[in-house]
Parts: C-alpha cells; structure tokens; sequence
C-alpha cells in the first residue's frame, strides 16, 4: 500500500454544515472528486470551510471508498503577523480572536454580541471603554438606579435638586 492511496491533497468544493459531522465534497489531486466526506474536527472547536480552502484527506487502510478530511486550512486568510506562541482564531472578513504574547486577548470586529441567561461578571480594578455606552435597561451605580432613583431637596423653579437618596 503506497502512501498515496492513504494520504491525499485536495480543496473544499462544498461544505454541508448542518449535519452531526460535517462531510465536505473535495477536489484531490489528480481530479478526484470525492463526496461526503467526514470533516474531524478538535472538540470545541467547528469551521464551514470556504470553497478553495485546502484540506489533508486520510484514506484508512488505503480504502479511497471512505476519507477523512483531518485538518481544513486557507491560506487566503490566515493571520501571518503571529509571534512564537501566540494563537489566533479568524475569518475570512477579518474577524479575529488573538491571544498575543504577555497575555493579552485582542478581539477585532465589526459588531461584538455577548449573550448571557444570567450575567456577565467583570472582576478587574479598572474598565477602560473609548466611544458611547448606548443602554435600553437600567444602569445601577452604588445602589442607585438611574432610571427609578428619586432626589432629595427638590425645589421648585431652576434651582437643583439634591443628590440622589441613597438606596433608590
């Protein structure tokens, strides 16, 4: 059994992602077009292959009947500018997740949603935040609800009010 019938390069001609293991249909070497094939993927971790990204296939015991597609790669849109160590996870419109030397965790994209059921809990000393915080619920600072919150000393005319009583 050669090598070649084990091992085989090829591109992503499609990917069918809503399966329970995505399968792709590839282009190897020599023309060979091969269908639904199993896309093994780390645990954690999932990706819909664009069409040209390139791909290592496995043939077990040299049966071309059943391949494997064991890693998916795009050299299109690779990050390149990575140090020794660094990891970065990407996009192909420029999306990344990159967690640099001195460990620091930079995140570049357009819009950033988080999505919580319960909260999302910030245990730093400082927030550092550039650009307007835009809010549809309540802010509570202190105890003091910027929406409910009810002011002692109020006078009537253009005079001000006194600060906000506490607990409200």
């Amino acid at each position: 059994m050669s090598l070649k019938s084990v091992m085989a390069r090829g591109t992503v001609v499609l990917a069918a992602a809503g399966r329970m293991m995505q399968t792709l249909q590839v282009k190897l070497t020599a023309g060979e077009l091969k269908d639904g094939v199993e896309h093994f993927e780390p645990y954690g971790f999932t990706s819909n292959p664009l069409a040209g990204a390139e791909v290592l296939t496995l043939f077990l015991n040299g049966d071309r009947s059943h391949g494997v597609v064991v890693v998916a790669a795009d050299r299109r849109y690779r990050i390149k500018e990575l140090k020794s160590g660094e990891v970065a996870i990407y996009t192909d419109e420029g999306d990344k997740v990159h967690f640099k030397r001195g460990r620091v965790i930079d995140i570049e994209t357009e819009t950033l949603n988080i999505k919580a059921t319960t909260a999302v809990n910030f245990d730093t000393p400082v927030i550092n935040q550039t650009g307007k915080i835009v809010s549809t619920g309540d802010q509570v600072a202190g105890g003091i609800s910027q929406i409910t919150h009810i002011h002692t000393n109020v006078q009537a005319g253009n005079g001000n009010s006194g600060p906000p009583a506490a607990g409200t």
